[in-house]
Order: structure tokens, then sequence, then C-alpha cells
């Protein structure tokens, strides 16, 4: 256990940053196998801040093949209680445009396969909440850093996961529009999810390379567009990040901080003792 408190989960580019100084670079093995890469620790304005690449190095893993579980695991196992994703999405509105930053309230999960959806199983039974799938007091505080360097932000939204590897047709990405959806992409679902099993504050910086295909008067999403927008941005991301390092208060409680107080179902005593040691790392404060 090191004294890591933030986490950023995304592309390897992000922690290229010249603030971050005293890097390590950590391997660290879980009960739900490897992480998707090496964790690169490094102190940014005087806070050890862990970085992980979601789909490792050289971009290795699909959105399905993503080890998810191992990623929030290992994070939780260095002591990170706050996560900031930073992922590309689609526009599903027109006001959300391309080269804007959205930081979505609300997730719909419209994933087929299985992913490891939870790290509660048979032999230890939980039902986490997540009305607000992602920490309000944190996304504020995202929102405010992207302005202050100057981006384009936008707040709130609902944010679909869908399975991919393939984008959307167009039959679809008009239902996600008549759904309500705002952006959409691939890794959000079941990354927010386990934070908050894990009870790690978890927001998202979601910057639109596209309007995926439902717009009419603009080219269908390709990987061409998703790059040359992300390129664009990095710069943005990386200055926010910065800045929400260092004005949070890496010790503030929030309610996802302790979302599995109410949430076991399972009788103690029913718990076998291999799976508690199995996930300790999530539960050990409730089972010691």
């Amino acid at each position: 256990m090191q004294d890591v408190k933030i986490a950023v989960i995304g592309g390897s580019g992000l922690y290229n940053m010249p603030e971050i100084t005293n890097k390590e670079t950590l391997q660290i093995s879980t009960p739900y196998g490897e992480p998707s890469s090496e964790i690169m620790v490094g102190t940014l304005h005087g806070k050890r801040v862990a970085f992980l690449a979601r789909h490792g190095a050289g971009h290795i893993y699909t959105p399905s093949t993503v080890p998810y579980r191992a990623n929030i695991y290992a994070l939780k196992s260095l002591g990170v209680r706050f996560i900031i994703s930073v992922s590309a999405c689609g526009s599903l509105r027109e006001d959300y445009a391309p080269g804007h930053i959205v930081i979505p309230d609300q997730l719909y999960d419209n994933t087929k396969l299985d992913r490891g959806r939870t790290f509660f199983e048979t032999g230890l039974v939980a039902h986490v909440g997540v009305a607000e799938p992602f920490c309000p007091e944190f996304n504020q505080q995202l929102y405010e850093a992207i302005k202050q360097v100057g981006g384009t932000a936008h707040h709130g939204g609902t944010f679909i996961t869908i399975e991919g590897p393939r984008f959307s047709t167009k039959g679809e990405s008009h239902i996600f529009r008549q759904w309500g959806c705002s952006i959409i992409g691939m890794t959000t679902s079941p990354e927010a999810y386990l934070a908050r099993e894990a009870e790690i504050a978890y927001s998202v910086m979601a910057h639109v390379t596209d309007y995926d295909v439902w717009h009419e008067t603009n080219e269908p999403v390709t990987v061409e567009m998703v790059m040359k927008t992300v390129q664009h941005n990095l710069n943005i991301i990386q200055r926010a990040i910065a800045v929400v390092v260092q004005n949070m208060d890496e010790n503030a409680v929030y309610d996802c901080h302790n979302a599995l107080q109410t949430a076991f179902m399972t009788n103690r005593q029913m718990i076998p003792d291999e799976i508690l040691e199995k996930n300790k790392v999530i539960v050990g404060k409730y089972f010691d």
C-alpha cells in the first residue's frame, strides 16, 4: 500500500507532462489478473498521482477485453481515492461539438459481453447504489478546471457505453439520441461501477471527437478523426488535470467513499475466508 490518492486512467500520453517529477513504474498483480499496463506514479503539485493506460501500452486491448477489475483493484491497492477518467467520445447533441469536453452526470450501460461487471459474486453479495454514477463534487472540480485552462466544457449529460469495437450504425445512433443520451463511448461501463464498489470517487473528462454517425452534414466517425481530435485536446486535458490535482483536497470524504456501508447482503458467517481474502483490498475495512 502506497500513499497515492489520485489516479488518472486514459492514454499513455497523459503522463508526458513536464510538471511531473519523481516518476516510478509499478507492476502490480491482482486476484483479477494483471492490469492493462504498468502503473506510472509521479509527483504533481506535491501530490502522488498514478497514471494507468486503459488500453495498454500500444493500445492492445479492445473495449471489451480491458481488464477493468484488475485496473480498479490495482489502483485501490495503492490507496487511490479519486480517479479522473479521460475518454474519447462521440457527440449525440448538436451543441456538444468536436473539441469540446463533457463532464457527464449519468451513465447508461448498453454493453453486451461480461467485462467483469462487479467484484461481488457468489459467496459475497452486495448491491451498491449508483443512482449518481459519477461523483458530483468531483465532477464540479473537473468542470471548473477545464474552464480555467480555456477549454470549452459542458457539465451534465448521459454517457452511453456501447460494446464496440465497431462504431454505431446510423439507426443505432438515432435511437440513442431518442433515448436522451448526450455522448457515446466504449469503456466507461463497467469502469465507473467498479470504482463505486471500490469506494473511489470517479469522474470522466470525455473529449468529443466527432458527431458519431447521426449528423447529416458531418462525415461519419473514423479512427483518423478520433485521433486528430484527441491530439488537439491533449494539452487542455493535461493542464486541466494539473489544475484539479493542485486545487483538490485529496482527503475529502464524499458519499461514494462509503458506498458499501449498507450494501452487503450475505451473512458474515456464510462468507468463505478465501473470498474475503480475494477482495480484502475492496472490503477489508468492513470485515477486519
